[in-house]
């Protein structure tokens, strides 16, 4: 049997497949600058987010003062037949080159700014993570962002009506 085209496990375009999204991150988050970066995983990993959609709903990134970038809470469930299986929790390098790993530094020592995972996708065959430098939201800026959601759904309903009546 075919894949059907919307289906999620259907590669993009360009060759991505989208593994996990975390939604609440522009509701939470400003978002800024993004980066893609490379995961250092166990087998085990590899094969359960194949298998199993991970959560990344939780997860942050520290950058250390060796200068490696390491995503922290990002939930992979264990395999229960692995040989050699693996926390769910565990800590995980991220795979970056030493100027993002900087500029990452810089923005986090700014006032309020973090680095939080947006999207876990594979490109080509490797996990990979997509993670945005962010400031939180105050909580009148989230009313603010619902408003302009639900005028926009409005506008797109009223619009969707409009062509029906012709």
């Amino acid at each position: 049997m075919g894949k059907s085209k919307g289906s999620k496990d259907s590669a993009g375009p360009s060759g991505e497949k989208v593994l996990a999204t975390n939604r609440r991150a522009s509701f939470d988050y400003e978002l800024g600058e993004k980066f893609e970066a490379g995961i250092a995983l166990i087998g085990s990993e590899a094969r359960s987010i194949r298998t199993t959609s991970p959560g990344i709903g939780d997860a942050f990134i520290e950058v250390d003062k060796r200068g490696e970038a390491w995503v922290k809470q990002m939930r992979i469930a264990p395999m229960p037949h692995a040989a050699f299986s693996h926390e769910e929790l565990r800590p995980r390098k991220l795979l970056l080159n030493r100027r993002e790993i900087d500029r990452m530094r810089a923005a986090t020592e700014r006032e309020g700014m973090t680095l939080i995972p947006t999207r876990l996708y594979y490109k080509n065959g490797r996990a990979k993570l997509e993670l945005a430098v962010a400031r939180g939201k105050k909580m009148y800026d989230k009313r603010q962002t619902l408003k302009e959601k639900t005028a926009n759904d409005e506008a797109r309903a009223a619009m969707t009506r409009g062509r029906k009546d012709y």
